[in-house]
């Protein structure tokens, strides 16, 4: 497109750094995708798996555990061992209790013999479930003094409780540690256990736990008992209901951040709260944007306490609300996003505990590993380039093709075609900045076989013609130098084009300067769905634009000056069908090193003058920082704005604005109708 303006000490903390333009806040691996690379059985399951190794084999933690403390860089489990399948009490125990690493997955339900058995976990262990099929039942799992590198996710443990919700005879837990560290509890659907749920004791530190479901227990999560002043932990996105008491209990934790939770307390039941968060001795906690509903004494400190409370909500709670003293800031140890509050109980409702569904047989191990591809620079995989594995892919694929990019910088053209459906390309590093894929072509480019130039969608790094694409954990880049090519007309260059239905780019950096992101159909009259999730996108002019029906949710886009240093663009520019959606911006952040005032949220693009078209783009309860202009819509190319559909609702930060004439905002009855579930229709996009 044309752009028509003139141009602690005892902690190695995490610096915030920047790669292009990006923070590396946001760049950890640790995403939740399963893949089926399930066996019958253990053995064979760990054979399989020298050919690939699934996203979550591979997935790191984010809070506390991603840490570099105690001789341990972070938490990544057993990523670096065998995976193996195992569906009996023996060969669960046999591997969790081995020296080796192992990814272990849990692909039946496993009861414990006898009841409240925990098994005696060791270092350097993920312990997944397969799909929704993992439970043990009657017992869990213990991490005793200095076991760590921990992994316990995506499983189902209950019901170890001895007839009633509120044993208090047995101590029989779900998850207990005793002086671990570096150990990450995620998705997990914890219940009904004989004492607590999850007990973090005896000095254990660098623990994060995350989108679990802790529900119908007298105790759910215990934290501390001990006089010293050292565990770290983060507690994130969890579901706490119908839980009398620890919800969690923090005792003496030198750091508790706890963020993003839901405690739920639900009226006319046997079980009632005694309090929600509780800050004991010397705990330093800090609690941010967490949702309190019907519970008792929601928030509660000892006098030797500290609780720092920032956007926290509280609806039908009595009792005891308290905060006092100072904290710590928990961006010097790592970094983090915050979800809205009001989003909380919605968000979490739908995104705890265990996800996915996965086969089990061995033909499904076959068929995983047959199509899994690999590609190494360095020659150590089945391809040395992306598009040479996306040439491997068979034509008319029916199943799902996953290709596996180890770190590095790949300074090619990649194209999927239309007729290779259902792949994914996936960095297989610690961050999305490890995997780049990187060209440098621009509009008015020569073709090297000097058959004309190239167009704008012709300048793609990456173009994506399949339907249900996916691309994880990578760079996506267009680096074409603008300064050093003042010859041509225009500086439109493409780093990703999609033109393909079902398209999820989850986790990754889509970066370059004009352009940087088309989004379109494969026709006028067909429908293009795209979903950018926990994603950066990066540029200045129109960096955000085409027909597609487009969602760019929990993400940043990051605004950039121009190649002669200046400060001028526009986020978006759609090109909607009518009677389409546009392009939808929700719970995300707009910010970058620009001059205040100087960016546009977008401007209709009627491409070749086009007057059926509708283009729409609605930014909604998303941050904007002060470079966006107090009147962020403009016209384009002799087409007004105010034509078609430009709007806001419920955004913050220094770039919002109230309503005018100038700066519509939706009324809470059409913003109902835009949500992120309108724009997707009858597609939930599903990590694979």
């Amino acid at each position: 497109m044309t752009d028509t303006r003139n141009r602690a000490p005892r902690h190695r903390r995490r610096k915030t750094a920047l790669v292009a333009g990006i923070p590396l806040a946001l760049t950890s691996a640790g995403v939740l995708a399963y893949s089926p690379l399930f066996g019958d059985d253990a053995q064979s399951s760990a054979s399989a798996a020298t050919a690939a190794v699934p996203a979550w084999a591979t997935a790191t933690a984010d809070g506390f555990a991603s840490v570099n403390a105690l001789g341990q860089n972070g938490t990544y489990g057993g990523r670096d061992g065998q995976i193996v399948t195992v569906k009996t009490l023996a060969d669960l125990e046999k591997y969790a209790t081995a020296d080796a690493p192992y990814v272990i997955v849990v692909a039946a339900t496993i009861n414990m013999d006898p009841v409240g058995k925990e098994i005696k976990v060791k270092s350097d262990k993920t312990i997944v479930g397969s799909g929704t099929s993992g439970h043990i039942v009657g017992g869990g799992f213990f991490l005793g003094s200095g076991v760590h590198n921990v992994i316990i996710r995506n499983l189902t443990i209950r019901d170890a409780y001895q007839g009633v919700w509120n044993d208090k005879e047995h101590d029989f837990d779900g998850i207990q540690m005793d002086g671990a560290h570096h150990v990450w509890i995620d998705h997990d659907d914890l219940r009904h256990m004989a004492d607590g749920l999850i007990d973090v004791r005896k000095d254990s530190t660098y623990v994060t736990v995350s989108w679990n479901k802790l529900s119908q227990d007298n105790k759910a999560f215990g934290i501390g008992w001990t006089e010293n002043v050292v565990t770290d932990i983060t507690i994130h996105h969890n579901w706490i209901r119908e839980t009398e008491q620890r919800n969690p209990s923090t005792d003496n934790a030198a750091h508790a951040h706890l963020y993003n939770n839901f405690l739920e307390d639900v009226a006319d039941t046997d079980i009632k709260s005694s309090y929600g968060n509780y800050s004991r001795g010397k705990t330093k906690m800090v609690l941010e944007n967490s949702y309190f509903q019907g519970v008792n004494n929601p928030v509660i400190k000892d006098s030797t306490a500290t609780v720092v409370q920032k956007g926290n909500t509280f609806v039908g709670t009595s009792g005891r609300n308290e905060s006092g003293g100072t904290a710590f800031d928990p961006k010097s140890y790592y970094a983090y996003t915050l979800d809205a509050t009001a989003n909380v109980p919605s968000l979490l409702k739908s995104g705890v505990g265990p996800r996915g569904s996965i086969g089990t047989t061995a033909s499904t191990t076959a068929a995983a590993a047959a199509t899994t591809l690999t590609v190494a620079k360095d020659g150590s995989g089945q391809y040395s380039t992306v598009q040479a594995a996306v040439n491997a892919v068979p034509a008319n694929n029916a199943s799902r093709v996953v290709i596996s990019v180890k770190p590095g910088t790949y300074r090619e053209l990649v194209k999927v075609p239309s007729n290779k459906p259902h792949v994914t390309i996936q960095g297989t590093g610690g961050s999305r900045n490890d995997t780049v894929i990187v060209y440098n072509n621009a509009s008015g480019t020569p073709k090297p076989d000097g058959s004309g130039t190239y167009g704008t969608g012709g300048s793609a790094t990456v173009a994506v013609e399949a339907d249900d694409f996916q691309a994880r954990n990578l760079t996506i880049s267009n680096d074409f130098d603008e300064k050093a090519n003042q010859n041509l007309s225009g500086h439109q260059a493409v780093a990703l084009r999609t033109s393909a239905d079902k398209v999820f780019l989850d986790g990754i950096i889509v970066s370059g300067d004009q352009d940087t992101l088309l989004v379109d159909t494969a026709s006028k009259d067909r429908l293009g769905r795209v979903y950018v999730k926990n994603s950066y996108v990066v540029g200045n002019v129109d960096f955000i634009f085409g027909r597609a029906t487009t969602v760019i949710d929990k993400s940043v886009i990051t605004l950039k000056k121009r190649w002669d240093g200046t400060s001028a663009g526009y986020v978006t520019a759609p090109s909607t069908a009518a009677n389409r959606k546009g392009i939808l911006i929700a719970n995300s952040a707009v910010n970058g090193d620009v001059s205040s005032a100087s960016f546009y949220l977008g401007r209709p693009w009627h491409a070749g003058g086009d007057t059926t078209l509708d283009p729409q783009t609605t930014v909604r309860n998303t941050t904007l920082s002060a470079a966006i202009k107090s009147t962020p819509w403009t016209d384009m190319s002799g087409f007004s704005w105010k034509d078609d559909r430009f709007a806001e609702y419920k955004n913050t930060g220094a770039g919002s604005g109230s309503a005018t004439s100038n700066r519509p905002q939706l009324t809470d009855a059409q913003a109902a109708d835009q949500e992120v579930a309108d724009w997707l229709g009858d597609w939930t996009p599903t990590a694979s």
